[in-house]
């Protein structure tokens, strides 16, 4: 299921939400080289996340291959800084088109309820949540780890709480057929909170790589909870007026 757009409107304009699409993208086009095979390397070997490391469970000078030409050679020190840098980073297209399409669909709303400086710190914390959760759930891994998709977990947590009832446009494929259809944030989140589950099943024995569910987890449960921290009371009253005001509109 692809989401499309969700009925809740916004108050501000979600200028941190927007912030953060454009850092990634800024990033993937001139750190990463837009998908460039030696600059994707360098990307991962300097500032992607390695649990082996940050925890000393692999061995100083230990080399991995990332690819025909480079390696990465695992440090005497832990790079710590990587718990953050690694969620500015992507893998291809897909990657960051789908993570910044997540975000953009539910972020603004979420934002919203926080304001900005709450929203762009509470998107760090999920970050670095589903990061600590990644690295303990595989503590002698010495595979890289990038991506957004674990903070925005924790705003997709976040907007499963905020908005649970909240209309989602959602595009469905059924085989060789798609159809639009428009569910209940709380079914079309659950339902990919439920995938996250069951592709962490296998990895509870580690099989070196592919997507990192555990982060996603992490990220989601972290942001059902600091969501209690970071939104305002204020603000969310103010939203259910105007939400009111759309339904009166538009229904």
């Amino acid at each position: 299921m692809i989401p499309l757009r969700a009925d809740n409107p916004t108050l501000n304009k979600s200028l941190a939400t927007l912030f953060i699409i454009l850092a990634n993208i800024v990033i993937w086009i001139t750190i990463q080289g837009m998908g460039s095979p030696s600059a994707m390397l360098q990307s991962v070997r300097t500032l992607g996340l390695v649990p082996g490391e940050l925890l000393r469970t692999v061995p100083a000078g230990t080399h991995i291959a990332l690819g025909s030409h480079l390696h990465y050679m695992v440090g005497a020190t832990p790079h710590w800084e990587t718990l953050f840098t690694h969620m500015f980073l992507h893998g291809g297209w897909f990657h960051i088109i789908g993570n910044m399409w997540f975000l953009w669909v539910f972020g603004d709303n979420v934002e919203d309820a926080m304001g900005r400086v709450r929203f762009m710190i509470f998107y760090l914390l999920c970050g670095l949540a589903a990061a600590l959760s990644q690295v303990y759930s595989d503590p002698t891994s010495a595979v890289p780890m990038i991506g957004a998709s674990g903070a925005i977990s924790g705003v997709l947590g976040a907007y499963v709480v905020l908005y649970p009832r909240v209309g989602v446009h959602v595009l469905v494929f059924l085989g060789f057929f798609t159809r639009m259809v428009v569910l209940p944030a709380w079914i079309m989140l659950g339902y990919w909170f439920l995938l996250q589950v069951v592709g962490a099943i296998p990895s509870i024995t580690p099989s070196g790589g592919g997507v990192a569910f555990w982060a996603h987890i992490g990220g989601f449960a972290s942001g059902i909870v600091l969501v209690f921290f970071f939104k305002s009371s204020k603000r969310l009253a103010a939203h259910a007026a105007l939400m009111r005001h759309w339904r009166a509109e538009h229904i």
